[in-house]
Formats: structure tokens, sequence, C-alpha cells
């Protein structure tokens, strides 16, 4: 199991010195390893802090269904930033909260489900003695509408990343995994995955807190 490395759990850490909730963001091109650093990070500041110190807040819960997809046109771009519920994502940070307005009762938060290829409902739990969440998506840096609103309620945004052929090749097996053929997989990576990918990286840098290796 991966173990986030020490200097980023002290980061995170870190954002707790200050009273109340505070909120993280991970940010990235698809495969960058953003799902798996949110998750061991969950685990280190609990190992640090105390279980129940952070939860998990990711933006695939915000994926359209395949029917509103099909609905606009974007079934062939599904993980594209149009093809996400952006105004649904930044009202769920905005009930979370932080600081001292953080919600005082338990907030529930969607998934994506990979063998149903569909967001599911309150598959999470920000539980109201959370102190970190970390949320976690591709497109937190974009300035653009509903997406810079979203990173202007974070405490921090961090962004994950690693090299592009490493990336393609995971997505590429991630895609078989998930059921696409090696020509489909390759094409879904090709026409969806790298443009999502290059719109991501030619983000400016000074978006973003800090710069971390992907998993």
């Amino acid at each position: 199991m991966y173990s986030a490395p020490e200097n980023l759990v002290d980061e995170a850490a870190r954002l707790l010195e200050q009273p109340g909730r505070r909120l993280l963001g991970l940010c990235g091109p698809p495969g960058a390893g953003k799902s798996t650093l949110a998750a061991a990070l969950l685990q280190g500041v609990d190992a640090r802090l105390g279980p129940g110190t952070a939860a998990l807040l990711p933006l695939d819960g915000f994926h359209l269904s395949n029917a509103q997809l099909a609905r606009l046109g974007l079934t062939d771009r599904k993980g594209s930033a149009p093809s996400f519920d952006v105004q649904g994502y930044l009202a769920l940070l905005r009930r979370v909260g932080r600081g001292a307005e953080a919600a005082d009762h338990d907030v529930y938060a969607p998934d994506y489900d990979r063998l149903l290829h569909e967001p599911v409902a309150a598959r999470h739990v920000i539980a109201s003695g959370v102190r970190l969440v970390i949320t976690e998506g591709n497109y937190l840096g974009l300035d653009e509408p509903g997406w810079r609103e979203a990173a202007g309620v974070l405490d921090r945004l961090w962004y994950v990343e690693a090299p592009d052929d490493l990336r393609e090749r995971r997505l590429d097996h991630r895609h078989r995994r998930n059921g696409s053929s090696p020509t489909r997989a390759r094409s879904r990576v090709e026409d969806n995955d790298r443009p999502n990918g290059d719109l991501v990286k030619a983000t400016p840098a000074d978006r973003y807190d800090l710069v971390v290796p992907g998993i």
C-alpha cells in the first residue's frame, strides 16, 4: 500500500494549526495519481492526528450520468471539464464549509463507480468533526466559471504531476480493465484523455500552492 511522503503529510497537517476545518485540493492531468495520493494523505493525517481527522470529497462523484452525457452530446468526451456538474460540486464544497463556517452536521458526498460507470450518491461522508477535507480532480485549477469559484473555496491547491507516457499507460490499462477493447482504450486515451490532460497542463503554475510528484 502506498504511503504519502512525510513532507506532504507535514504540509497537510500544518493546515490544521489554524482552528476550524480546512479544505485541501489536489489537481492534475488524468492518470497523475491524485486519487492514490489523496487516500494516502488521509491515512497519514489520521495516523498522526487521530482517526476521523480527515475525509475525502472526490470530484469524480460529480460526473454527469450517462443519460445526461448522451443528451448533451458528450458521451465520447466523458471526463472532460463540461462532463462534470461543477456547480453541484461548488455547492457541496460551500456546504461542507471551512474555518468557523464548517458544517455542524454530517455531509454526504457522491463518488464514481467504475463498475457501474456512473456516479453514485452518498458514498463518502464528511462527519461533523472532520478537520481536513481532501478533494481531488482534474480541473480544480481551471480559470473558468465554476472551477474558479471552487478553487476560491479551498485553503490550498496542490498540483500533482507525472510524465505523460506513464499517465497514458495507466489510462490505457484503466480503460481495458473497465471493459474497453485495446483499440477502444487507445482511442479514448488519444481522443479524450490527452486533450483533457493538455488543458490541465496549460493552467498557469501560479494558481497552485505546491507542485508534487505523482504516484
